[in-house]
């Protein structure tokens, strides 16, 4: 059964923060291999205008996708996670994740629409510090994969 696309617009109650650490950040960088100093050497961050190291563009990725479990496990949408798969991702940055910020996430519902039988969500995180400064929009698509007619996979 399609989803309903009256929920586009549904916005959800923002994640609790999450303190972004030098740590967290250093593993992230190692994990995609990437050896920016400016994610590792507090100075070499300084020395581009940043008051601590800062994150990879996609760290956020992390946040706002435990964030999009709100509209996953909304039992009203019913979507069925098993069918899930990850479409696309975009930011839109306002200025980096860095360490020390205590950010959360307001998620909402951009967009549902059906495509020759899959259900297509377009998700949208909100990310802001502890300030209310915005720091980064992520967009994500979900498409959720239409069953076969016979039932099977």
């Amino acid at each position: 059964m399609p989803l309903d696309p009256s929920f586009t617009g549904r916005t959800y109650p923002p994640t609790a923060p999450y303190e972004v650490g030098r740590e967290k950040i250093r593993e992230f960088a190692a994990a995609i291999g990437d050896a920016n100093p400016a994610y590792t050497d507090a100075e070499a961050a300084k020395s581009l205008g940043h008051p601590d190291v800062i994150a990879p563009p996609t760290f956020p990725f992390m946040l706002s996708f435990q964030a999009a479990a709100q509209v996953v496990n909304d039992p009203e949408l019913g979507l069925d996670y098993s069918r899930v798969v990850h479409g696309d991702q975009k930011f839109v940055y306002s200025r980096p994740a860095r360490a020390g910020d205590r950010l959360s996430v307001t998620i909402s519902i951009d967009a549902i629409k059906s495509l020759a039988g899959n259900d297509v969500l377009t998700v949208r995180g909100e990310v802001h510090d502890a300030s209310g400064e915005h720091v980064v929009t992520s967009i994500m698509t979900l498409v959720a994969r239409a069953a076969d007619e016979a039932g099977k996979e």
